[in-house]
């Protein structure tokens, strides 16, 4: 096993319940009706896919103006603050000493390169892929195999780190070796754990000697 890519939201930041409070806000006050499912269908969505949705529950404006808003209102909470995950940062640089490091995130650019920045782990990724710059988002597994073409290494000598049951599905469909961190407020459904290869419930644990195969 040469490298480890990690997933972003619901792994190293804890961004999903803000990405939920934008989102369910944004319908609201543009005239959209949010479902009980409709949070864990958006997770793992890339960018256009979920703008179309959110125009599908009832927003009034077009997915590209829907996209713009949202991700504005993402990137103003976080100059506000960044709600890294407990050990993100250290099982980061744990891993680094040891792999090739990569990143498979359905957030936009934008945002991906903000919060590598305030986190100080830019430097830590040899590279960082969103599916805005894939054909598919998550479950697909474009975005996995697009961060091993980066590296430069086969997907099947990569474990990859995820938390959302979308996220499983496309690592696994990836081919990579799976790491289920399960989010203990959105935690992956029973069928999309069971292709984790290891389940951490702590990024503390997460290191070079627990991937051992």
């Amino acid at each position: 096993m040469e490298a480890c890519v990690f997933d972003l939201d619901g792994v190293l930041v804890d961004s999903e319940p803000v990405w939920e409070e934008v989102r369910r806000a944004y319908v609201a006050d543009n005239g959209g009706t949010w479902r009980p499912d409709t949070q864990s269908r958006l997770m793992g969505m890339s960018t256009g896919e979920w703008a179309a949705y959110l125009h599908e529950l009832g927003v009034g404006r077009p997915p590209e103006e829907i996209a713009r808003q949202v991700v504005d209102a993402m990137a103003e909470r976080y100059r506000e603050s960044i709600p890294l995950m407990p050990a993100a940062q250290e099982a980061v640089r744990r891993l680094a000493g040891r792999f090739t490091l990569g990143l498979a995130s359905s957030s936009p650019r934008r945002l991906i390169d903000v919060v590598l920045d305030a986190a100080g782990l830019d430097e830590c990724f040899a590279a960082t892929v969103s599916t805005e710059e894939v054909e598919r988002g998550k479950p697909a597994p474009d975005g996995y195999l697009e961060a091993a073409a980066r590296l430069g290494i086969d997907p099947r000598a990569c474990f990859a780190v995820e938390d959302s049951s979308n996220g499983l599905r496309s690592a696994h469909a990836a081919g990579m070796r799976v790491v289920a961190v399960p989010h203990p407020r959105y935690p992956p459904a029973p069928d999309a754990l069971e292709l984790a290869w290891l389940v951490v419930h702590d990024l503390g644990k997460l290191t070079p000697e627990t991937l051992q195969p």
